[in-house]
């Protein structure tokens, strides 16, 4: 019975038996069953901690608070890749967009290190349950003395406390993801880079008064920012981005 029905487990196959009028004790029959290594191994899932709902709020001031969040996508053979977004909290601002096939842990932790080294590190860092997010790796690089950034993880099946990125996740996939074919990850990679600057620096935001990203911060950083005067660096302008914006212009309109 087993190897007739190997998607069934031991209940299932004692009440066939029993219901086909076999009079068995099940402690007898689990013991034999296991002798015969029959036993289906159990699907487990990483277990996730309980996680405490924090409201989604804007921060007071810009580097205080990151979102980070994946997307997915295919190439114009069928092949996937994936998406890694990154944006500031107080101004929605775009950091980084890494494309790739495979993205890891460490792939995350090297597009971070990346990020901070012209734009300075965040205190906190919000994320969803993904499992680049809760590895081990992750968690050791940021409880590093020389980091110390707080990873806020969302609750399980609530990606609207992740609000921020997942509307910028929304407007790159209408701009972008869903608005071209691409051949190659690096092409698409080059778009992403393009992208980003037109929505720093062009894209009105609603929920910013209708200014920019960076007319935002420039506007409003320096007054909310701890240490008064300080600039922030934000991401600059891909040396295509004339050729994108023409093209970008045309199809919109």
């Amino acid at each position: 019975m087993a190897e007739k029905r190997p998607s069934w487990g031991f209940w299932m196959i004692y009440y066939r038996m029993r219901n086909a009028g076999h009079q068995v004790n099940h402690k007898r029959l689990y013991r034999l069953y296991k002798e015969a290594k029959l036993n289906k191994r159990r699907k487990s899932r990483k277990r996730v901690p309980a996680r405490i709902k924090q409201p989604l709020v804007q921060p007071l001031h810009p580097n205080l608070h990151w979102s980070m969040d994946f997307m997915r996508d295919s190439l114009l053979q069928g092949k996937p890749f994936r998406a890694f977004n990154v944006i500031d909290d107080f101004n929605r601002e775009a950091l980084n967009i890494t494309i790739a096939k495979s993205i890891t842990a460490n792939r995350v932790i090297t597009a971070l290190e990346e990020v901070i080294q012209w734009r300075g590190k965040p205190e906190k860092i919000r994320v969803d349950n993904g499992p680049e997010f809760i590895a081990e790796a992750l968690r050791q690089w940021c409880d590093a003395p020389e980091r110390k950034i707080e990873l806020v993880f969302i609750e399980k099946g609530k990606p609207s406390q992740n609000g921020y990125i997942e509307r910028f996740n929304r407007t790159f996939r209408e701009d972008v993801l869903d608005a071209y074919l691409f051949e190659e990850v690096t092409q698409a990679q080059a778009y992403a880079n393009q992208w980003i600057w037109m929505y720093n620096n062009e894209r009105p935001h609603r929920s910013l008064a209708t200014l920019t990203p960076t007319a935002f911060l420039l506007k409003y950083g320096k007054l909310h920012h701890p240490h008064g005067q300080t600039e922030f660096t934000t991401f600059q302008q891909d040396k295509h981005y004339n050729q994108f914006k023409s093209l970008f212009l045309t199809e919109a309109i």
